[in-house]
């Protein structure tokens, strides 16, 4: 199948070694984070925050947290070009959703007398508080449709990625606890550019089950 979108999917691999002297640039970046912000999510919730760690001041921070675990993935916190920390908020309120009811309001996309009805929707957030008002279970499955937009963004871009659930999330989330406040990181995504020599999963074929076995008409 030739087609855009199917060739830059299959062009997408996990990079497992980045070249350290190259960068995404800032207008490139500015992209990339537009499309993040753009995001689909259950009830338009948008219950994320995501920390973009481009500084080397932040980036000795990040590698901080490598200290017990995940030591395979440590040279992504420098060979990359950002590592950005994708939290969700794990205590989803109504008043968290009347910011996004007046911001639809502000975008036109909710008249002002309908703001109280606009609340209607959030009945299924309130299906999945718990009853201490955790909401992490729905939270952090918004988070994962980002970090899939993101991949798909970024294939489209040319620009390689590492999705990083190998992080010591205690660390992670005490290091940038301010930075989080409050919000809960669980997944990280590395992104830049591949090692032309040492990334040995860019030279290996695309393998993923068979149309048949996994797609199903009725």
């Amino acid at each position: 199948m030739n087609n855009p979108i199917i060739n830059d999917l299959k062009w997408r691999r996990t990079t497992k070694r980045y070249d350290a002297t190259r960068k995404v640039s800032p207008e490139e970046l500015g992209i990339f984070l537009e499309a993040l912000r753009l995001s689909a999510s259950s009830i338009n919730s948008q219950p994320w925050r995501f920390i973009v760690i481009e500084s080397d001041e932040a980036k000795s921070r990040m590698d901080k947290t490598f200290v017990n675990m995940h030591h395979y993935n440590r040279p992504h916190v420098f060979d990359s070009s950002h590592i950005i920390l994708f939290a969700y908020n794990p205590k989803y309120t109504r008043e968290d959703y009347a910011k996004v009811v007046d911001k639809g309001i502000a975008d036109q996309r909710v008249d002002p007398e309908n703001r109280e009805a606009a609340f209607a929707v959030y009945s299924f957030a309130e299906m999945n508080t718990l009853a201490d008002g955790d909401t992490s279970a729905w939270t952090k499955a918004q988070t994962y449709i980002a970090l899939g937009n993101a991949l798909h963004t970024l294939a489209r871009m040319k620009i390689d990625a590492t999705p990083l659930e190998g992080i010591d999330t205690l660390l992670v989330n005490e290091e940038f606890k301010p930075e989080l406040a409050g919000y809960q990181c669980d997944v990280a995504l590395a992104i830049g550019y591949h090692h032309e020599e040492d990334d040995f999963n860019a030279k290996l074929p695309k393998s993923r089950l068979a149309f048949e076995d996994i797609i199903v008409k009725i």
